[in-house]
């Protein structure tokens, strides 16, 4: 009866002492761990970390405050325009233009006033004349398309001659000539309605292919005989081209 009474008390012993070390084993865990936050179950997986803390989202911002991803940011390595925050400059071709410095579309049409005109018979091809224009002004002139004539008391000017019409506008710097091929009559005789005059007068195109400045008189030096196959070819640079058709 008393070795019973002793394992009983043993026992007890045990299990209190067992009993003591849970509950200090346990009040140290809630001393050093919080308790867990209820989860969330609107919120994603990946923003529901183990502490229950809320996620951070992805920082947008670098350490110096700026958006973070702008590693193409102008001027942020070699080889990389800097954004000045002003507008890109003009090219200095572009400026000429706007300002109408040195642009070839402020250069005046050559006319009367900025030219000197002369007219030669050639002896081929036959029936045609060489009508030389020379810019005799300080700065450079458009020749535009042909030029239109009158042969004495004519009420209209002759055609053109439209396969003679160059790439581009004829351009004449100060000094410099251009030239136009003059058909004054069929050599074949075919032509109709022909007349002799010594009477020349010469005027010149604008770009909107209407009158520039007055017409010229030109002196011809002799009687010239022309009839309705009366043509003049466009402006030319080179003498050879303009007697050509």
């Amino acid at each position: 009866m008393r070795h019973l009474r002793f394992r009983h008390a043993a026992r007890t012993s045990v299990l209190g002492t067992a009993a003591l070390v849970a509950a200090l084993s346990l009040t140290a865990c809630q001393g050093s761990s919080p308790a867990p936050a209820a989860y969330d179950a609107g919120a994603p997986v990946s923003q529901q970390p183990a502490d229950g803390t809320s996620a951070a989202p992805v920082s947008a911002t670098g350490k110096d405050g700026k958006t973070a991803g702008n590693t193409a940011t102008a001027g942020s390595g070699s080889g990389t325009a800097k954004d000045s925050g002003s507008a890109a400059p003009k090219p200095a071709a572009a400026a000429k233009q706007q300002d109408g410095k040195g642009s070839s579309a402020s250069l005046p049409a050559c006319t009367g006033t900025n030219t000197e005109l002369t007219v030669t018979s050639v002896p081929r091809p036959v029936n045609h004349m060489l009508l030389t224009v020379t810019n005799t002004g300080s700065k450079a002139c458009h020749a535009y398309s042909y030029p239109f004539l009158r042969f004495g008391e004519a009420q209209s000017v002759p055609r053109s001659v439209e396969a003679s019409k160059p790439q581009a506008v004829v351009t004449i710097a100060p000094g410099e000539s251009a030239y136009a091929g003059i058909m004054t009559s069929s050599p074949d005789g075919s032509g109709t309605g022909g007349y002799s005059t010594e009477d020349l007068a010469v005027g010149f195109q604008d770009a909107n292919a209407g009158s520039a400045g007055r017409m010229v008189s030109v002196p011809l030096g002799k009687e010239v005989y022309v009839d309705s196959t009366l043509a003049v070819t466009y402006w030319q640079n080179g003498m050879e081209d303009a007697l050509m058709y």
